[in-house]
């Protein structure tokens, strides 16, 4: 088992998928107000809310409980991205978010609890 992996999960979501792949593209900055139980505030450092490369400093809090499936923390990884891919569907739209890492050590859990974390926010952002 190599120290890279992904976790991912697909559902439909309420909003027409141009509308919501623009609110998550371009208006990232709405997030602690869509969930402030979850992103407590955003800020840029460097470019903006858009630009890739940019650097923002997000206060967020993940719930510790992952179903059982062990703690996972940030310093357990040594890189992850996170791919959104929203599709059209009928009216609305199906949203998939996949998490990939890379963990520094072999017995490190899967990070499911930020998957879990990432869906609700998307969630509460529809």
């Amino acid at each position: 088992m190599g120290l890279e992996g992904k976790v991912e999960e697909e559902f439909d979501i309420n909003s027409p998928a141009h509308r919501f792949y623009k609110r998550l593209s371009y208006e990232q900055h709405h997030l602690p107000d869509a969930s402030p139980d979850k992103v407590q505030g955003a800020e840029i450092h460097e470019g903006d809310w858009v630009t890739p490369g940019s650097v923002k400093l997000w206060n967020y809090t993940i719930d510790d409980d992952d179903g059982g499936c062990g703690r996972t923390h940030p310093e357990q990884y040594k890189a992850y991205k996170i791919v959104y891919q929203v599709f059209p569907k009928g009216e609305s739209g199906t949203l998939k978010i996949s998490l990939i890492y890379e963990k520094f050590n072999e017995t490190d859990g899967k990070p499911h609890n930020y998957l879990r974390f990432l869906v609700d926010l998307v969630k509460d952002l529809d």
